[in-house]
């Protein structure tokens, strides 16, 4: 098969759907290697550290497309590339497909990954929640085929835009490999020292911002006593000015910021912490609890929705906002070794069933169906 992927987020975005993109990218790659891969993307100025596989090919626009119509290629233009490129599959990997492929010979299919912006939209910019809610209408009406990453996107999907149920298949996504493996005590100790890391600390990873709620940690450490530091991995948004405000009106003193910490070394961040807490209040999935799943660390995440399905037995479930459950939670897992063992046992055996020799051959089989 000649298949074409939408690459902007592979090649441009660090956390969730850059990681989509690139773990299914390359799993597809190394599973299925007989088939020809090609990349769009409309920069070639990569901002992360992404090598794909050496047999991709990395299409840009045309050079009549200036800088400054980039990405209206990548919505109104990309569809005549698809065809002089004799493209037979084309996969959308982040809610979106080019306008008017559907008027060709070319299949396409569509990953929809959430749709927040639709369930809070109070926490959008009246302008972006128009264009997310367009991208993701004209996807879903035009698409062979839809992925939805979890059931709960899956049920948005049917909700929201009314969409056959039929056409939607679940198809869920997986973490980097890194973090399947142990990294050794040399490696450990040399990642504490150069990020200065505690020797015991509690964990949040995942951008700054209100939905996913860092606040809530933040007041359990406080209001819980807990003394041992809280080490926060993730991109500051307007929210933080929210969350430093607290920190300074209370004078708590053992949360670390760290802004950036590079992607190899975030396994042996995983694995050091006494336990990973994500009290988002909505995600799509929620890759960086499947991420410290696979790390073997306990993980407290929320009630209600997709977080459920991706941290399974081996997450401790809160309602969103509960700071009182969050403080019992931590105490539970910290003085109760036998429950700690419990839920890393489980954790690990629940992360198995989202790597990619399960989800990828899955995602294969909708690709050859799509050309049938």
């Amino acid at each position: 098969m000649n298949i074409g992927f939408d690459a902007k987020r592979a090649f441009s975005n660090k956390t969730g759907l850059g990681n989509y993109s690139r773990t299914t990218i390359d799993a597809l790659y190394r599973l299925f290697p007989e088939n020809h891969y090609s990349l769009y993307t409309p920069s070639a100025d990569r901002t992360i550290n992404y090598n794909p596989p050496n047999s991709a090919s990395i299409r840009l626009p045309d050079k009549i497309w200036s800088t400054h119509l980039k990405g209206y290629w990548r919505t109104f233009g990309l569809t005549k590339s698809l065809e002089r490129d004799n493209i037979q599959l084309y996969h959308g990997l982040s809610n979106e497909l080019p306008v008017g492929i559907n008027k060709t010979e070319i299949k396409s299919i569509v990953t929809i990954h959430d749709l927040i912006f639709m369930r809070l939209p109070k926490l959008y910019h009246p302008i972006d929640r128009r264009i997310y809610y367009n991208k993701v209408k004209n996807a879903v009406r035009t698409a062979d085929r839809i992925i939805a990453i979890s059931k709960q996107t899956r049920e948005d999907l049917i909700e929201l835009f009314g969409t056959d149920e039929s056409r939607i298949h679940v198809v869920y996504q997986g973490c980097n490999p890194w973090f399947y493996e142990r990294t050794s005590r040399e490696k450990k100790l040399e990642i504490r020292q150069k990020y200065q890391l505690p020797e015991r600390y509690l964990l949040y990873v995942g951008t700054i911002e209100e939905r996913k709620a860092l606040l809530t940690i933040i007041r359990a450490v406080h209001k819980g006593n807990i003394n041992i530091p809280l080490v926060v991995v993730g991109k500051k948004t307007n929210y933080y000015k929210k969350v430093g405000e607290y920190i300074e009106n209370n004078h708590v003193d053992n949360i670390k910021f760290y802004h950036h910490i590079e992607n190899a070394d975030l396994p042996a961040v995983y694995q050091q912490a006494e336990i990973f807490i994500y009290p988002s209040k909505y995600e799509g999935f929620g890759i960086p609890v499947l991420e410290a799943l696979n790390s073997g660390i306990p993980v407290i995440t929320t009630k209600g929705g997709c977080l459920e399905e991706t941290a399974g037995e081996g997450g401790m479930l809160i309602d969103p906002g509960n700071v009182e459950q969050l403080i019992l939670a931590i105490g539970n897992i910290m003085n109760d070794n036998s429950l700690r063992e419990d839920l890393v046992k489980k954790g690990k055996e629940h992360a198995k069933k989202f790597r990619e020799e399960h989800t990828i051959p899955q995602l294969y089989a909708i690709y050859k169906d799509c050309l049938l």
